[in-house]
């Protein structure tokens, strides 16, 4: 399963919801695991593997392996923290960001539990990130149009070698 880069337009378009908690489901969810770990990520929506569906996973130190099936942000904490982030889709580019500090988030897992999860600091990052593929934002709308510029210019010249 290959990771999607920038240019897709699968990355900005809102992925649809999960219907079907079935054995497709599950081998989906293993192969964007295997996918994020081939390249060294610890969070992988599924449209940046081309599939336009409400599906991420996670994986900090720390917390082990996590499962969001049709997540819904139910808070987020008013205090803002930045910290630089990176994404599959766009490798090699990073810049720092600011997301609320904390964040609690309701889920299904892939076998169609629910769940609710308080998260904070980089678990909370990384949800934040990964909840904005589903919705078709990328980590470059949440900088200055500036630097946005800068990065995108940056990142054609980084594809093409």
């Amino acid at each position: 399963m290959d990771i999607v880069t920038y240019g897709d337009p699968v990355l900005e378009k809102k992925a649809l919801p999960v219907t079907e908690f079935d054995e497709n489901l599950k081998l989906l969810v293993a192969e964007m695991f295997d996918a994020m770990h081939h390249d060294r990520g610890i969070g992988l929506a599924a449209p940046q593997v081309g599939v336009s569906l409400r599906v991420f996973v996670t994986e900090t130190e720390g917390d082990g392996q996590r499962v969001f099936v049709n997540p819904e942000i139910i808070m987020t904490s008013p205090e803002l923290a930045e910290y630089e982030e990176g994404c599959l889709s766009f490798p090699g580019l990073y810049f720092t960001v600011k997301r609320p500090a904390t964040v609690k988030v309701q889920a299904f897992n892939e076998k169609g539990k629910a769940f609710t999860l308080e998260a904070e600091d980089l678990l909370a990052r990384v949800i934040l990130h990964e909840f904005d593929h589903l919705e078709g934002k990328l980590f470059i709308d949440r900088i200055s149009p500036f630097k946005r510029g800068r990065a995108l210019l940056h990142f054609q010249k980084l594809i093409k070698m």
